[in-house]
């Protein structure tokens, strides 16, 4: 039996469709394209794309807090991640299930 190579973004897909995840809010970037590549490529999953990275953090808030749900937020990393905080911090304070997905940028470890 031949088994089909998968990316990452999409196995990260197939689980929050398992969760019920119907949104994304987030701002591509870099970092993150995999994930947004992967969203292109299913119909599950919709991708709401937003302007500042705290816009999203609170959609998701909003969303996980009407619907009781897990809602789902992404963003770059460094200041993009960091944008996330207060969106992040209203859903931990009314305990809505938000699941923030930030990029890493690649690194190697220093050669001796």
């Amino acid at each position: 039996m031949k088994q089909e190579k998968r990316q990452v973004a999409e196995l990260i897909l197939d689980q929050l469709k398992l969760f019920g995840v119907k949104r994304i809010y987030g701002v591509v970037g870099d970092t993150i394209i995999g994930l947004i590549d992967a969203i292109a490529e299913q119909n599950d999953i919709q991708f709401i794309a937003v302007k500042h990275e705290s816009a999203a953090a609170f959609m998701a808030s909003a969303e996980a807090k009407l619907t009781g749900r897990l809602a789902v937020c992404t963003a770059t990393m460094g200041p993009g991640a960091t944008n996330l905080l207060n969106g992040l911090g209203d859903a931990y304070a009314d305990r809505a299930p938000v699941l923030a997905i930030t990029g890493q940028a690649p690194w190697k470890f220093p050669r001796k």
